[in-house]
């Protein structure tokens, strides 16, 4: 995927979750921030930031932060983008040969899922999840506990109950990482949760993304660790 109109800042402060304050050219800006999550190994005072400008002015913000330069890693934070790269990767064939259908946003039972599939003669639902908390090349989820991601984990085994594939995929949120695990010090439930899945048949997937100031796009498979302790 590609964004346009990209400029830097300095970030300064996150008033709450929706915003934030960034100095743009020496003057200082509310910004929109497009992950909800804590973010607070990313967004630190002095961190050079990337932000895309929007010329609707309609808009309460011209500015909507999308990524965050971390020492020498790139990392796009932008909680909407794994879901549009994953729909990109699929449809060009990245995972599966033969795709006949690909819709964003199915329902089955209690839940919504964010892509389902028709493709290689089967029928498959896919929860996809955005991934930015990394610690010298570990990369974890979630950065908070969420019931809602258990919820969607348990769910996906329902789906194999009923004759459908489930696949949960970490979407990496940059590149050149080590592996994936779960965050058991935030969300040991997460982690169990996981565990149970695979057992059950979901198929557990990581992938890294290509990252720059104006571009997301899925690159490599990333080893997973849900044995953790």
């Amino acid at each position: 995927m590609i964004y346009e109109n990209i400029i830097t800042g300095i970030f300064k402060e996150r008033p709450n979750r929706f915003i934030a304050v960034v100095e743009i050219m020496g003057k200082d800006e509310i910004c929109h921030v497009k992950n909800t999550g804590r973010c607070k190994e990313l967004l630190i005072p002095g961190t050079m930031v990337f932000l895309e400008k929007n010329n609707n002015p309609t808009r309460k913000t011209k500015y909507s932060l999308i990524g965050v330069k971390k020492g020498n890693r790139l990392i796009n934070m932008d909680s909407q983008a794994p879901n549009k790269v994953a729909f990109e990767w699929i449809k060009a064939g990245g995972l599966f040969h033969n795709v006949t259908l690909i819709k964003p946003e199915k329902t089955f039972g209690n839940s919504r899922f964010d892509l389902y599939i028709e493709a290689d003669d089967k029928k498959i639902f896919m929860e996809v999840k955005g991934v930015t908390l990394e610690d010298d090349g570990i990369v974890r989820f979630p950065d908070a506990p969420t019931e809602r991601g258990i919820k969607h984990i348990r769910e996906l085994s329902n789906c194999i109950q009923q004759g459908f594939e489930a696949y949960l995929l970490f979407v990496v949120q940059m590149k050149d990482v080590k592996f994936f695990e779960p965050n058991n010090a935030t969300h040991p439930e997460f982690g169990e949760a996981l565990k149970e899945a695979a057992k059950n048949g979901v198929h557990l997937m990581a992938v890294d993304c290509f990252v720059d100031e104006n571009q997301l796009e899925i690159r490599d498979f990333v080893p997973i660790n849900i044995e953790t302790t």
